[in-house]
């Protein structure tokens, strides 16, 4: 009767344009009138009505159907980046746009309406013909919607056995992000079911980290927290003859999967099964001695029905838990039942666990629970890194580099020590978007983004990395003066005039670089007899240059150019960085700095085949000592962002020895060079 009175409504339509026309508003306006319908049933009564009033397809109805080309919209407008101060006649900063957005053409869009929730989720075949249709009924679904008021519930599940990375900035987008959207809620869910691999370490970085990239969880959630009712579920699972106990090893286990053969257990009457996994649960059994395992289906075209493993005994200490447990679930026994208990609406995850759909939801319908919408989408790959916890994890414990926080790595942690900001990590990740589209992201995008809002932000300050001592001679001894520098120079549109005060007298230092023995065409340093602009200060011209045994200059000796400094005459086309002493025969502060570059070379890491840390970058780390740091950088706090002239984004690391600090009387600040000004990106 409701699909006769839905072609009835739609008859005119589909006589016009026949099988040309879309059913798609059909199964809408069907499902309106039958929520509870079998949604495949439903389509097949649907084409059978539909036959019956248009008759017999004819070659017209299997006509391809002209194109027309639509046009798109627009763009959304893009803040333009602030241009950064010239120098040596170059643009510093020559960034160019981010590529297209998103493949999603809204934000978001794969949210559907909670109270919606009753279709089919994913049919689950068996090797014997038959099908699983799993769905929430009437009864299931007013449940769920009296728990959670019809919002949108999503869950944030990182497993505390190590560092989150970029990719779990993705996840964060998806999931709070998704919450946010709709006015929804966000559970942050520790899936802490292996309590060998997890520490409180993890569990308090991740909630440092989450807090650091702006997401605020409606509440933070443990999978431990539902021990006692994954325990009573799996008993009940037994019950229902849905699993048993098995002592199978784990090379047993592997081969019988490899032949598709039963264990040996997997018929063992349901009461001794109760029995013996009550006694395990007491710890009376010894490790790796008994799983319990889910009755599935052993000859499945997919290999997570394989009577997946429920329960393993560890005699370990819970970092959460404690030690009241002796037997601890899996992640596939417990993702799915946790999202369930939790009333999760939206259950997001990588396409990794896509081939996971059936034995979800075999689980949660066998129980009889609530089951969530499941949508996957790809995974974050990016150039030049790798974001595999097992290979990271191997980075870090190998000595390859500092550990979870080295710079070179996409940790979330690395990234905040090299002055990544958060909002650059979200900006790159709405920018990369999210489909089901596996891509390799240029590393370059990430760093354009991260260059573009610290443009924004960064306070200018000078340093010079390899120092050259330059002389002013025809400056008095001991005069020092201050020239103020702007510190915002990018905001000066906006009417931000702020400068900082830089010590300018007799003595200063340039860059090694910016001088050469013989000029050329196109050089825009300093050379003999040649005039560059100290940058905010005056004009200088070398006239001598003392060397020492092997002819390497050692220093210059120069004069200030009073009429080529005076306001309105032409400066030279270059322009240079310098430091100068802060008070007659003291050296500036003292610099570490860092300078960071590709962890690999290979573009896709993944790729290789055998030894893949035989393909770091042996320059991915170079460290520059003896380098001189100009006002505001020596006493910077750790975690500090500047941009020092014409070289580029440098963060204070927590490695700082401010002065008077035990051990470093002197000081000593440490710059991690967080991005270059010119951008790679093409």
């Amino acid at each position: 009767m409701a699909v006769a009175e839905v072609l009835a409504a739609e008859e005119a339509r589909l006589r016009e344009q026949r099988y040309k026309a879309s059913v798609g508003p059909l199964l809408v306006a069907l499902r309106l009138k039958q929520p509870w319908a079998d949604g495949v049933a439903a389509r097949e009564e649907l084409d059978k009505q539909l036959a019956a009033m248009l008759g017999p397809r004819t070659a017209a109805d299997d006509a391809p159907v002209e194109k027309t080309k639509k046009e798109k919209p627009a763009p959304p407008p893009t803040p333009a980046a602030a241009p950064v101060a010239a120098a040596d006649g170059e643009d510093a900063d020559a960034s160019a746009p981010p590529p297209p957005a998103a493949e999603e053409e809204q934000p978001f869009s794969w949210l559907s309406d909670p109270r919606e929730n009753t279709g089919v989720h994913t049919i689950v075949h068996f090797s014997d013909g038959t099908v699983m249709r799993p769905a929430n009924t009437r009864d299931t679904l007013a449940r769920h919607l009296a728990a959670t008021g019809g919002r949108v519930v999503t869950r944030f599940p990182p497993e505390p056995n190590g560092y989150l990375h970029i990719g779990h900035a993705k996840a964060m987008f998806v999931d709070f992000g998704s919450a946010v959207h709709s006015g929804g809620a966000c559970y942050l869910r520790f899936d802490d079911t292996n309590p060998e691999a997890e520490k409180m370490e993890y569990i308090e970085h991740i909630q440092e980290i989450v807090k650091w990239m702006g997401w605020t969880p409606t509440v933070v959630t443990y999978a431990s927290d539902y021990f006692q009712q994954l325990y009573d579920l799996a008993v009940e699972l037994i019950r229902r003859r849905c699993a048993y106990v098995c002592h199978q090893t784990p090379d047993e286990i592997k081969a019988s999967r490899e032949a598709n053969t039963d264990s040996p257990w997997r018929d063992r009457p349901v009461e001794e099964s109760l029995h013996i996994f009550d006694e395990m649960r007491r710890g009376l059994w010894d490790e790796g001695s008994a799983t319990l395992r889910m009755r599935q289906d052993m000859r499945n075209e997919n290999y997570n029905m394989y009577d997946l493993i429920a329960y393993r005994i560890k005699f370990a200490e819970h970092p959460h838990a404690g030690d009241k447990w002796c037997v601890y679930p899996s992640y596939d026994y417990t993702h799915c039942i946790n999202d369930s208990l939790e009333n999760v609406t939206h259950s997001l995850c990588t396409l990794e666990f896509e081939t996971r759909r059936a034995s979800y939801f075999w689980l949660l319908d066998v129980l009889d629970l609530y089951k969530p919408v499941v949508w996957e989408y790809s995974r974050l790959n990016i150039t030049h890194t790798v974001l595999s916890k097992r290979k990271l994890n191997k980075l870090c414990t190998g000595g390859f580099v500092r550990g979870w926080d080295d710079p070179r790595l996409l940790t979330l942690a690395g990234l905040r020590r090299r002055g990544a900001p958060p909002e650059a990590i979200n900006a790159f990740v709405r920018a990369v978007g999210v489909s089901r589209n596996e891509t390799m992201i240029p590393m370059s995008l990430l760093d354009f983004h991260i260059r573009d809002t610290l443009n924004r932000t960064a306070r200018r300050a000078m340093a010079v990395l390899r120092p050259l001592r330059v002389v002013l001679i025809n400056v008095a001894e001991g005069e020092v003066r201050t020239v103020p520098a702007a510190l915002y120079p990018q905001r000066a549109a906006e009417g931000d005039t702020q400068t900082y005060e830089g010590p300018y007298g007799r003595v200063l230092y340039i860059e090694q670089s910016d001088f050469r023995m013989a000029d050329a065409k196109g050089y825009y340093g300093l050379a003999p007899g040649k005039r560059v602009l100290l940058r905010y200060a005056s004009v200088i011209l070398c006239e001598s240059v003392v060397s020492d045994d092997a002819g390497t200059p050692v220093e210059l000796r120069c004069v200030v150019d009073e009429a080529a400094s005076a306001p309105g005459s032409k400066p030279p086309k270059g322009v240079i960085h310098w430091v100068a002493e802060p008070q007659p025969g003291v050296a500036p502060p003292s610099l570490e700095v860092r300078l960071y570059d590709h962890l690999f070379k290979s573009e896709d890491v993944n790729a290789i085949e055998g030894d893949w840390l035989a393909d770091m970058n042996p320059e991915s780390e170079v460290v520059v000592r003896g380098g001189f740091a100009g006002p505001g950088l020596a006493d910077a706090p750790v975690g500090s962002v500047f941009q020092l002239e014409r070289l580029g984004y440098f963060c204070v690391d927590l490695d700082t020895q401010h002065p008077g600090k035990e051990g470093s009387p002197a000081g000593m600040c440490v710059l991690n060079r967080t991005v270059s000004l010119r951008d790679g990106y093409k």
